[in-house]
């Protein structure tokens, strides 16, 4: 391997030091007004990623709190968008000694100069540090193969159909048993599961939580559909501050119909702990 690449592997981005975070951060124009470049670098073919855009929210919205923690954050995706300026802006709903709720909304600027709301948030933040210790749970981490037996974007002979720039600032590698759909022998099952982490080496973070239930091709390939599957509504429920290491992220569907189905992510830590939850709606293109 030459010395620049080795030198490349045994990096790793810190927290706060990270291409992630340079991406999502925001400058304050004035008291609940943000102003961000959205990076073209967390694209799906031509629109920003809905994971990326809900960290940056959800980052405008930890500054705006008095707690810093995303605890619960639904999102509505009103229309599609672009790399390029962008202003947020937020807004505190109420304050209270644990939990403190807030609104966020982020614009963009049309051909004509008209402002159009891209996304619009309400959250709860608290302190995830604060929290007790008890867990009675009836869930169970998601089973599949080691990492080094997974397959990313990068082990293909071609790109995959559909690839975009957000895969080279992810480390994705998918459970062989969802990845039918890659050579072109989808299962029919809504299931899609990886080992997940960012492609610099930064461990997770409740707002990277954000990113990873976002990040993986969506379950209606491996059902066997193909193209864009835009998100309509998206919900986070971040339950524990990650331990470093990769995340297990899983993902299923149960329901497609009338053109929407809903995809259930569960995200895992190295220490087997349920980090994060989420469901979002997505509308699908039949036929």
């Amino acid at each position: 391997m030459p010395e620049a690449a080795t030198a490349a592997h045994v990096t790793r981005a810190t927290i706060g030091d990270s291409e992630f975070d340079r991406d999502t951060a925001l400058t304050r124009r004035a008291p609940g007004v943000y102003d961000i470049d959205l990076s073209a670098g967390w694209t799906i073919i031509n629109a920003v990623n809905g994971g990326y855009l809900l960290a940056v929210l959800g980052r405008a919205l930890a500054d705006t709190l008095p707690h810093a923690d995303p605890f619960t954050i639904s999102a509505h995706y009103l229309t599609a968008s672009q790399p390029g300026p962008a202003v947020v802006r937020t807004e505190v709903v109420r304050t209270g000694r644990t939990l403190s709720t807030g609104q966020a909304s982020l614009f963009q600027f049309d051909d004509e100069g008209h402002e159009v709301e891209r996304i619009r948030v309400l959250a709860s933040y608290g302190d995830l540090d604060a929290l007790p210790d008890d867990v009675r749970t009836t869930a169970v981490p998601p089973a599949f193969p080691p990492i080094e037996e997974c397959f990313g974007p990068q082990d293909g002979p071609a790109p995959v159909s559909g690839s975009s720039a957000i895969a080279d600032r992810l480390m994705i590698k998918l459970d062989p048993a969802t990845l039918g759909w890659a050579v072109g022998a989808p299962s029919g099952k809504g299931e899609m599961r990886a080992w997940f982490g960012l492609a610099d080496g930064r461990d997770a973070d409740p707002l990277s939580l954000l990113l990873a239930v976002d990040a993986l091709p969506p379950t209606a390939f491996e059902i066997g559909l193909k193209g864009w599957v835009p998100t309509v509504e998206l919900t986070v429920h971040v339950r524990s501050r990650p331990a470093p290491g990769p995340l297990r992220v899983s993902i299923t569907t149960r329901n497609l119909a009338g053109g929407f189905l809903e995809e259930d992510a569960e995200v895992w830590d190295s220490e087997d702990r349920l980090v994060a939850q989420s469901r979002q709606l997505a509308r699908v293109r039949l036929g």
